[in-house]
C-alpha cells in the first residue's frame, strides 16, 4: 500500500573485491615477496662464491647430479608409488625442480659442514634453476595433467618469469654487495630475518588458501613430504661420501640436495601456475623439511667433529 517494493538494487561493488584481492596477492605481493628474499640471497654473495666452486669441481658435480636429476627423478618415482596425480604431483615435481634453499647455508653452519661450499652451491643452483625448472614443470603439467594443459605455459615465457624472479634480484643484491659493501654486511642479518618472517607468511598464506584441500588429503601428502626430505638428505650425504668427498662436504650436499626454495614452489604455483592445488606439496614441504633438516644437522654434528676440520679442509683442496 503505502510502501511500494524497492527494485532490486545491484550487486555491491565489495563482492568481487575477495577475489581481486586474491589476485593481486598472488600476481604482485607474493613475487615481489620472494624478490627481496632472493635480494638478501644476493647480499651475501660476491663474484668470489661463484668462482670458488672452481676449487671444489667434484663436489660441484655430486651436488648437481644430487640436487638436479635425483631429486626430481625420486620425486617422481614416490609421487607414482604412491598413487597421487594430477595437480598435487605436478605440485611436487614443481617442488623438487626449484633450487636449493637459502637455510641450507644455516643448517649447514649447524651441522659444522662446509658452509662455503654450501653459499657457493645455492647461488650457482639459483641461476642454473631459471633453465631447468621450466623444462621440469612443462613435462610435469603434460604428464600428468596433458598436453593442453602444458601448452597453456610456454617453456619460454615460464624462463622468462623465473629470471625475473630468481636471477633479477639475486643481482640487484650483489651490486649493491659490491657498490656498498659495509651498508650490505650491515643489512644482510637483518634482510636475512625479515625473510624469515616473510617465508613464515608465505607458507601460512597458502595453508589458509588451501585448507580444505590440505585438510582432506594431509593424511597422504605429509607423509609423502616427509620421506622425500629424509630420502633426498641420505641419497646427497651417501652419494658424496661414496665418491670419497670430505665428511664436511658430504654433511653439505646432503642438506643442499634435500632443502628447496619452497618459497619458490609457492610464488611459481600461485602467481605463474594460477593453481592453489599445485601450491599445497610446497607449502607441506617447506616446513616439514626443517623437522628432517634440524634432525640431521644435530645428528651429523658428533660425526663431523671440530677436530676434523682441518684434515676435512685438506681434502676439500685435495678434491
Amino acid at each position: 500500500m503505502w510502501a511500494r517494493s524497492r527494485p532490486p538494487s545491484p550487486l555491491p561493488s565489495f563482492v568481487p573485491r575477495p577475489r581481486m584481492q586474491s589476485d593481486l596477492i598472488s600476481s604482485i605481493l607474493l613475487p615481489l615477496i620472494l624478490a627481496f628474499i632472493m635480494f638478501s640471497l644476493g647480499l651475501g654473495l660476491t663474484v668470489a662464491d661463484f668462482k670458488r666452486i672452481a676449487t671444489a669441481p667434484r663436489a660441484l658435480l655430486v651436488g648437481f647430479v644430487c640436487h638436479f636429476i635425483l631429486l626430481p627423478v625420486v620425486c617422481y618415482f614416490m609421487v607414482s608409488a604412491a598413487g597421487i596425480g594430477g595437480a598435487f604431483a605436478v605440485g611436487f615435481m614443481l617442488l623438487a625442480s626449484c633450487p636449493t634453499g637459502t637455510t641450507s647455508n644455516l643448517l649447514t653452519y649447524v651441522a659444522r659442514g662446509d658452509v662455503a661450499l654450501a653459499v657457493s652451491f645455492t647461488a650457482v643452483a639459483s641461476v642454473v634453476t631459471i633453465f631447468t625448472l621450466p623444462l621440469v614443470v612443462s613435462w610435469s603439467m603434460n604428464h600428468f595433467l596433458g598436453a593442453a594443459r602444458a601448452v597453456d605455459m610456454p617453456v619460454g615465457t615460464m624462463m622468462a618469469q623465473v629470471f625475473l624472479m630468481l636471477g633479477v634480484p639475486v643481482a640487484l643484491g650483489m651490486f649493491v654487495r659490491h657498490r656498498a659493501p659495509r651498508w650490505a654486511i650491515a643489512f644482510e642479518p637483518r634482510a636475512t630475518r625479515i625473510a624469515t618472517v616473510l617465508f613464515v607468511l608465505i607458507v601460512a598464506g597458502a595453508v589458509a588458501k588451501g585448507w580444505p584441500l590440505l585438510r582432506d588429503n594431509f593424511a597422504t601428502l605429509a607423509p609423502l613430504a616427509l620421506c622425500l626430505n629424509l630420502t633426498m638428505l641420505a641419497v646427497g650425504f651417501l652419494a658424496a661420501w661414496l665418491v670419497r668427498l670430505s665428511r664436511r662436504q658430504s654433511v653439505t650436499l646432503g642438506i643442499e640436495t634435500a632443502v628447496q626454495n619452497a618459497t619458490l614452489a609457492l610464488v611459481v604455483a600461485s602467481s605463474v601456475l594460477k593453481d592453489d592445488a599445485m601450491a599445497i606439496p610446497g607449502a607441506l614441504y617447506g616446513v616439514l623439511m626443517y623437522v628432517g633438516g634440524l634432525a640431521f644437522a644435530f645428528g651429523m654434528r658428533a660425526f663431523v667433529r671440530p677436530e676434523n676440520d682441518q684434515a676435512d679442509r685438506s681434502a676439500a683442496i685435495a678434491s
